[in-house]
C-alpha cells in the first residue's frame, strides 16, 4: 500500500516538474519575442543622430537642433553669440 502511494507520488510530482518546464520555456520564447519586436519596432526618431552645441557642448538630436554655416548649437542665442565671439576675435 505504501509502495503503490509513493509510485502515484513520484509519478505527480514528474508530472508537476515536466508541466512546470514546458510553461517556462514558452514563457521565455515569449519574452524573446517580444524583445525582437521592440528592436525592429524602433522609431526612427530613436535612432536619430545627435550633434554637439559648438558654443555649450551639449548634445542633441540633429532635429532639435539649429544650424548655422555646417555648425549645429543647441539654440538659437547660443548661435548668435557664438556669431558675435567669432566677429570679436576677428
Amino acid at each position: 500500500m505504501i509502495g503503490k502511494l509513493a509510485f502515484f507520488l513520484i509519478i505527480a510530482a514528474l508530472v508537476y516538474w515536466l508541466i512546470k518546464a514546458r510553461s517556462s520555456e514558452e514563457t521565455e520564447d515569449t519574452h524573446e519575442n517580444d524583445k525582437g519586436d521592440t528592436e525592429e519596432k524602433v522609431s526612427p526618431k530613436a535612432l536619430e543622430e545627435m550633434v554637439r552645441c559648438v558654443h555649450c557642448g551639449v548634445h542633441l538630436p540633429r532635429s532639435e537642433s539649429v544650424t548655422s554655416q555646417g555648425d549645429f548649437f543647441c539654440s538659437n542665442e547660443h548661435r548668435l553669440e557664438h556669431q558675435d565671439q567669432d566677429t570679436s576675435d576677428k
